[in-house]
């Protein structure tokens, strides 16, 4: 049955906790300015009291800060509070494998889906669905520690649970190789899209720069690996054969790792790394921390067994081959020394073996999981003792019936991709995820549908100034503006402003409520808000004085190219103006009143804060520490902070005093050798204690005691 994968599930459970921190953490400190009294969008207008019950209010609306009021605090002070003990559970979480506990995973996506339920437009990504999904099961997966801190067993019925984690990571990959090419985006199906990812994503990293240079063929033969790698590879996920999960394994750590170098996607990448784990098994990551068996030379012949598998795995290599030759007609160009390709299939047909595999996929994840059942129930059958059978059983039997649960709530999102098997799936499913969808506990994903600012990447670009004549721009912290500014490196934040900034962009303003009350805010001069443009007051243009206008004019951008000479090669953009993207306005201005008034923006009165109260002082006194720091610099020191604590543990474990223990076994003849001189020395140990044993019998006999003293009769 295989060897239990504790140590992928140690590494799902301490990468969640990690994401969690980034994802705490990196929220907290945008929360004055997204959400606060006076922020963007305050989260007081998403909670307002109706006089119904405190459950109906759950009911309506499951967050935790209904209670806040009960504590003295006001909607902004509950999600400071929420954010504050969610980084200090998943830092410890991080730290120390004891809290790796179900019931703390429990509280961090109970933490983190409040904050959810009143993040409004600001917290509709599909990472935070993905973050809310993925630690939903972490609550399944994780061990119960907390009320038995040394109880650390693998439980028979833990595979089965951890299935589910593989299982999302497939609908993850999936459906976002698929949607690229049901959008009918024609970057996609021509294979050109990765010419205009780079420059066009929302906050590109510098080495996105460098990768906009690379020639076109290799560009096109790039979208052709991320189909393979996000299409055809996720079936792997599924094969008996570990060596073909391995090789699905580093094909998607590879991925994410190149997203992770030319993009700033937050904690996305490494989440989506973290859930490939499950894929990984109890020997292979003992290979990586050097705890792996050793295997003392191979059996030869191999065994009919091994031999299918190597066949078999040979066979699936060469099918992947085949095909991406075949549907992409790779063809090497030697005269022109580039490698071809094109799709060498239509839309019709795609759509034709989409339907076709959807349900058969949902097939092949039954058998998988009934598999992880049958097994896991064996290993109940092999407990000794009858109570402690019968007690995993028990369990086996209800995480089980969990975990099918689960699966099949699972197919409604997982067959958006098809509605056609959408509609063939049983009423009964269906009902069953509307009554748990509202909680986040299943999600569908498809990410980069289509490719935008295809005739280059549209910026909005605010201006002030205090006389309608000379106009200042207003420089983003991370967003690309200055021409000259290199690209920003803030992985694991995300800066949620400049986010919904590309958003914007790529419509009218009226299709982004919350940036009138932006202009509203920064005309008004409001510091929470101004932190999120730039957290150093002396680059921000207006930090005197607010301005007494704004505008927001809408350019093109485009990286520049290695060949350009001259000012350009300085330069990282080039950029054109387009139009005008917002009108100028000022306070009092009925077109900025208008369109705040429109979308219940409006300025009212809030309630006034205790002053004396503790719990509202102490949240002040946390955020005054923090301000003067920019957020990924926090995040970047949380993190080396714990990889020190890490090492310095590692280190501590290590025998002082010399080379550390060989594992090694010794060649046979030194064994024996060996074993001889043991068995000589055990002998004469023997025979001294044996001596020994006769004196004190003597010393007994003639009426001595233990310490040579005649014994009283």
């Amino acid at each position: 049955m295989g060897e239990p994968p504790r140590r992928p599930r140690e590494l799902f459970l301490a990468g969640l906790a990690a994401a969690y921190l980034a994802a705490f953490v990196s929220l907290y400190l945008q929360i004055p300015g997204l959400y606060g009294r006076d922020g963007i969008l305050p989260a007081r207008r998403v909670l307002r009291l109706s006089g119904k019950g405190l459950w109906e209010q759950l009911r309506d609306v499951p967050t935790l800060l209904w209670l806040g009021p009960h504590l003295g605090l006001d909607t902004e002070q509950g999600m400071e509070l929420l954010c504050l003990l969610g980084a200090v559970a998943s830092m410890g979480a991080l730290l120390c494998a004891p809290l790796r506990d179900c019931l703390l995973f429990a509280v961090l996506r109970v933490f983190y889906l409040s904050l959810y339920q009143v993040g409004q437009v600001f917290l509709y990504f599909q990472w935070d669905s993905l973050l809310l999904e993925a630690g939903f099961l972490a609550v399944l997966v994780a061990p119960l520690r907390l009320l038995k801190w040394r109880s650390t067993a693998w439980r028979p019925h833990d595979s089965i649970t951890f299935w589910l984690v593989r299982w999302l990571l497939f609908r993850l990959m999936f459906a976002s190789g698929v949607v690229k090419l049901t959008s009918r985006c024609p970057t996609w199906w021509g294979l050109t899209a990765l010419t205009y990812h780079y420059e066009t994503q929302c906050i590109p990293t510098p080495a996105a720069w460098y990768a906009h240079q690379l020639p076109v063929w290799f560009q096109k033969f790039s979208v052709v690996a991320t189909y393979v790698i996000e299409i055809a590879v996720p079936l792997l996920f599924f094969m008996p054969i570990r060596r073909l999960r391995l090789f699905a394994f580093y094909c998607q750590v590879l991925l994410q790792i190149l997203i992770i170098l030319t993009g700033n996607y937050n904690f996305f990448n490494v989440l989506t790394i973290v859930l490939a784990f499950s894929l990984l098994d109890e020997e292979h990551v003992g290979r990586w921390m050097g705890r792996g068996k050793r295997k003392h030379g191979s059996s030869w012949p191999p065994t009919l067994l091994s031999f299918l598998s190597t066949l078999l795995e040979l066979a699936t290599y060469a099918l992947l081959l085949y095909w991406s030759i075949h549907y992409f007609s790779l063809e090497i160009d030697w005269e022109k020394k580039l490698l071809e390709s094109k799709v060498a299939f239509t839309y019709h047909e795609f759509t034709q073996w989409l339907r076709a595999v959807t349900l058969p996929l949902v097939g092949l994840g039954f058998l998988s999981l009934s598999w992880e059942i049958l097994s896991a129930m064996y290993r109940c059958a092999c407990v000794r003792g009858f109570f402690w059978k019968l007690w995993a059983t028990l369990q086996w039997a209800v995480f089980a019936t969990a975990t099918m649960g689960m699966f099949a709530i699972s197919l409604v999102p997982f067959t958006y991709i098809d509605y056609e098997s959408n509609g063939k799936l049983w009423p009964g499913i269906h009902q069953m995820f509307s009554a748990v969808e509202r909680f986040q506990v299943v999600n569908s994903y498809g990410l980069f549908r289509r490719m935008t600012g295809v005739g280059g990447r549209p910026e909005v670009v605010l201006e002030g100034s205090y006389d309608k004549q000379s106009w200042t721009e207003i420089e983003f912290m991370y967003k690309p503006g200055n021409v000259s500014a290199a690209p920003a490196v803030v992985a694991p934040h995300q800066p949620r402003l400049d986010w919904q900034m590309w958003f914007a962009a790529l419509a009218h303003h009226s299709s982004s409520p919350w940036f009138a009350s932006f202009v509203h805010r920064l005309l008004q001069g409001k510091e929470d808000v101004i932190r999120l443009v730039q957290v150093d007051e002396d680059k921000y243009p207006f930090n005197a004085q607010p301005p007494v206008y704004l505008r927001a004019q809408l350019y093109k951008y485009w990286f520049t190219h290695s060949a350009e000479s001259g000012a350009g090669a300085a330069r990282w953009w080039r950029r054109q103006h387009v139009q005008e993207f917002f009108p100028t306005v000022s306070l009092g201005d009925p077109t900025l009143d208008g369109l705040l008034a429109q979308h219940g923006l409006k300025d009212k009165l809030p309630l006034r804060r205790p002053v004396d109260a503790f719990l509202p002082w102490l949240l002040s006194s946390v955020r005054q520490l923090s301000r003067p720091f920019s957020p990924h610099v926090v995040l970047w020191s949380l993190y080396l902070v714990a990889a020190t604590a890490c090492l310095l543990r590692a280190m501590a474990r290590r025998p002082r005093g010399g080379a550390p223990p060989t594992r090694h076994k010794a060649p046979k003849q030194q064994r024996g050798d060996q074993g001889e001189k043991n068995g000589q020395l055990r002998r004469k140990e023997g025979r001294e204690a044996e001596e020994k044993g006769e004196g004190r019998t003597r010393g007994a006999a003639d009426g001595e005691g233990p310490r040579g003293t005649k014994r009283r009769k």
